[in-house]
C-alpha cells in the first residue's frame, strides 16, 4: 500500500504531497525532510530504494523532480510486500501521463496547476492503492473538465 507520494525539486522543495495515511502535521515535516535529504544526498550509481523508518521508499529523478513514494504493509500483514520494480514502473507511468497531459511536464506545471495534478494522481491512485495505468482513462475526466470550464468561460462572452 502506497502510504505518501512527494514530488520534490533538486533544491529539496516539496512541490506536491499527497499521504494515503494519517500522519500527523508535525510527523509529516519530520519524515519528509528526512526521506527528501537521504533521496537527494544519494548518487546515481545507488539504488533508488531504501528502507527509512518502517517506509519502504522508491524514487526517481526525472530532471529537475525527485518522484518518491512511500510503502508500508498492510494493516494485517508485517512483512511489506510492495514490489519495488513495480513502484518504479508506477512512478514512470506517472510521470509519462503528465507528459501527456502538459506536453513536457516541469517544476512550473506542477506548480501553477497543482490541482489539475492532484485530480490526475487521484485517478492513479485510491487509499494508496494504484487503480488505474491507462493514461487516456485517467486523462478523459480531466480533459472533460477543462472543456467544460472552458466552456463556462466563454458562456457569457
Amino acid at each position: 500500500m502506497i502510504s505518501f507520494l512527494l514530488m520534490v525539486n533538486k533544491q529539496g522543495q516539496t512541490r506536491l504531497s499527497s499521504y494515503y495515511e494519517w500522519i500527523s502535521m508535525a510527523e509529516r515535516v519530520a519524515l519528509e525532510s528526512e526521506i527528501i535529504r537521504k533521496c537527494l544526498s544519494r548518487s546515481e550509481l545507488q539504488c533508488s530504494f531504501l528502507e527509512y523508518r518502517g517506509y519502504k521508499v522508491i524514487y526517481r529523478r526525472y530532471a529537475s523532480l525527485f518522484f518518491i513514494v512511500g510503502t508500508k504493509p498492510d494493516a494485517g500483514g508485517e512483512e511489506n510486500q510492495e514490489n519495488e520494480l513495480g513502484m518504479l514502473e508506477f512512478i514512470h507511468t506517472l510521470v509519462e501521463t503528465m507528459d501527456k497531459w502538459a506536453g513536457s511536464i516541469c517544476e512550473l506545471d506542477i506548480m501553477y496547476q497543482l490541482e489539475q495534478v492532484h485530480f490526475l494522481l487521484d485517478e492513479m491512485v485510491m487509499n494508496g492503492y494504484i487503480v488505474e495505468t491507462n493514461k487516456s482513462n485517467v486523462l478523459r475526466p480531466i480533459d472533460l473538465m477543462e472543456r467544460e470550464s472552458y466552456k463556462a468561460e466563454n458562456m457569457f462572452r
